[in-house]
């Protein structure tokens, strides 16, 4: 349910609203907008609540119901776009930031090689999993610990944030100090337990599309997040299992202008896992930059005939200098810049 405050409703209306949820069990989000405040009443049992117990309160304006599964990631609790700031970058503004970087920390040369690269042709963050949730436990699973330690001091060397992926609910905290952005992989879009942790941390995190949830399962997994407070939340869509085995998933261009409609969320697009190849990357690349995304997150390797994870996806640097410099012209022509 929401509950929408008059223009100049004083805090104290706002708070009559809050203590009279809470009496009835519920719990409450504030979008404290520029012209209004609405507060989302949540709960299960807000279905069986009737309408007048908020809006005969003092201060409010209107009340609704929102029917879909996904409260809070949606436009009804939040009409403008939401920014999420990473050390400065704005994503979900007038930037397209583009997240660069390779799929596997592996080592110190290899990670500084791709982050001087990726940052010289204008990638604003630099991604590298140190944790690697792999489908088969015979595959290389990630440096840990030292991986993280390699991304700090990329950090610190290059002066650039970092995104890397999280898949354990325990190391939330130890990876919060070495990250600036925590990603949730497609195998762990639903895993509620780790969503709640992250949710709690309040750090920026970047949640990707599960490999066959539909955008509704996507958005209530990110209310899992906006409930604990965490309102640093960026979509990320990288392809879904389709009956299509020519390209590794099927970028689904479709969910960005979709997301765009139904929620107030920034989404950012990868292209990599869902090309599956090198040479399919900028043409999916552009397309999402086109369809409005807010980003994207792509695989560079120093030397992807060496690496250890995903070579065959990822972009040498040379190819990712040339594909940001065929993407600025795309972002101008639909009001970005990169």
């Amino acid at each position: 349910m929401i509950v929408e405050m008059k223009k100049g409703a004083t805090p104290e209306d706002v708070d009559v609203v809050v203590q009279r949820a809470k009496s009835l069990g519920m719990s409450v989000q504030l979008n404290l907008g520029t012209d209004k405040t609405v507060v989302a009443i949540l709960g299960s049992s807000t279905g069986q609540l009737p309408i007048d117990i908020f809006a005969l309160l003092p201060g409010v304006d209107n009340v609704a119901r929102i029917m879909k599964p996904y409260k809070l990631a949606s436009r009804e609790f939040k009409p403008e776009d939401s920014l999420v700031s990473i050390n400065g970058i704005e994503v979900g503004g007038k930037r397209f930031v583009v997240m660069a970087g390779p799929c596997a920390v592996e080592s110190e040369e290899q990670l500084m090689k791709a982050v001087a690269a990726v940052k010289e042709s204008g990638a604003c963050v630099v991604r590298g999993g140190a944790f690697k949730p792999r489908t088969s436990p015979f595959s290389f699973q990630g440096l840990e610990k030292a991986g993280l330690e390699l991304l700090a001091l990329a950090r610190e060397r290059f002066g650039i944030p970092v995104i890397t992926e999280v898949v354990d609910p325990h190391d939330v905290t130890q990876i919060s100090k070495y990250a600036d952005i925590l990603q949730v992989g497609a195998r762990n879009m639903q895993n509620f337990a780790l969503l709640t942790e992250i949710g709690k941390s309040k750090r920026p995190v970047v949640l990707k599309r599960g490999l066959s949830s539909t955008i509704t399962e996507w958005l209530t997994a990110a209310d899992y997040l906006l409930a604990e407070g965490n309102n640093q939340v960026i979509l990320c869509e990288r392809g879904i299992r389709t009956f299509e085995d020519s390209i590794r998933f099927s970028l689904d261009i479709s969910s960005i202008p979709v997301i765009k409609k139904v929620s107030h969320l920034p989404i950012i697009v990868d292209p990599s896992h869902a090309a599956g190849h090198y040479s399919l990357v900028p043409a999916m690349a552009k397309a999402a930059v086109a369809a409005g995304a807010d980003g994207l997150l792509i695989e560079v390797h120093p030397n992807p005939k060496e690496a250890l994870v995903d070579g065959l996806q990822s972009l040498t640097p040379s190819d990712f200098a040339r594909l940001m410099e065929e993407l600025r012209p795309i972002a101008k022509s639909v009001g970005r810049y990169i």
